[in-house]
């Protein structure tokens, strides 16, 4: 096991949330919450809240390259979360970056669907993040809808249809693919983790709350975090622990959310339920 001492650091690339719920600002709180230093790389600068998206403003290709080289040539990384990417230029970016200077651990999560099932990626998004980044994954974290677009296929309705799923999504070329199972409907909530030795349920009693906000963000931050903290020698078992303990750490902080009382709409998790 890792020294009590050690303090993984872990890099987000991602957008940016001025409400705090999610985007970096999440996947920051995420980091720390389990024992992280969280440095930022940010792709988009957005206008929203917990009601929804008002405006985004990408940063261009050139500044998050010199973002990711000013951070890479400064800090070495235990593990990188890549959040929503909508070029094929920034996917590029971002994995010339990474491939050089690669970190033991990289959780890329698919953002490409809205919570209103709108597509929020054009046809070239979608194969920057297929043909790109995904095979630059450790793990990839697609909702049922995200996972639908990457492989062109219907969005699941059932556990059957959701478990059909996986072998076609790794074999886009990450090793391990935690398929959400949120969208389904039932008292269980349950995600399908798919590693190089096995398939795996990770279920969980859905937590009734309309404080969604930042979830997708806030569990892949968490599974960046924890894999961060496994040592060199960690073998699939140690991973798929790892896993686990991200969602269980989710969950909890779903079931505390409402002590935030954060905004009108949809308000965040309380990523800090554990401290405060």
């Amino acid at each position: 096991m890792s020294s009590p001492s050690f303090i993984p650091r872990v890099l987000t690339v991602a957008g940016s949330d001025p409400s705090g719920g999610a985007g970096i600002q999440a996947d920051l709180k995420a980091f720390s919450a389990l024992g992280g230093y969280g440095a930022s790389v940010i792709t988009a600068l957005t206008a929203q809240n917990t009601q929804g998206v008002r405006g985004v403003h990408p940063v261009p290709a050139a500044f998050i390259a010199q973002q990711l080289e000013a951070v890479l040539d400064d800090i070495r990384l235990d593990a990188v979360k890549i959040g929503m990417v909508a070029s094929l230029e920034v996917a590029e970016v971002i994995a010339e970056a990474l491939r050089a200077r690669r970190p033991r651990w990289i959780v890329l999560d698919p953002v490409m669907v809205a919570k209103s099932g709108d597509v929020l990626v054009d046809d070239a998004g979608i194969r920057a993040v297929r043909d790109v980044l995904v095979p630059l994954a450790d793990v990839i974290t697609p909702n049922l809808p995200e996972a639908a677009v990457l492989l062109d296929a219907p969005t699941p309705t059932t556990t059957a249809e959701m478990a059909s799923l996986v072998k076609p999504l790794t074999a886009l070329g990450a090793p391990y693919a935690l398929l959400k199972g949120g969208h389904l409907k039932g008292e269980q909530c349950s995600d399908l983790l798919a590693t190089p030795a096995r398939y795996e349920w990770l279920s969980a009693l859905r937590v009734a709350t309309h404080n969604l906000h930042g979830t997708g963000c806030s569990l892949s931050s968490a599974i960046a975090a924890t894999l961060a903290r496994l040592p060199a020698a960690s073998t699939d078992a140690d991973a798929v622990a790892a896993i686990g303990k991200a969602k269980r750490w989710l969950h909890a902080a779903l079931e505390a959310s409402e002590r935030l009382n954060v905004g009108q709409g949809c308000g965040p998790v309380h990523h800090f339920h554990a401290w405060w």
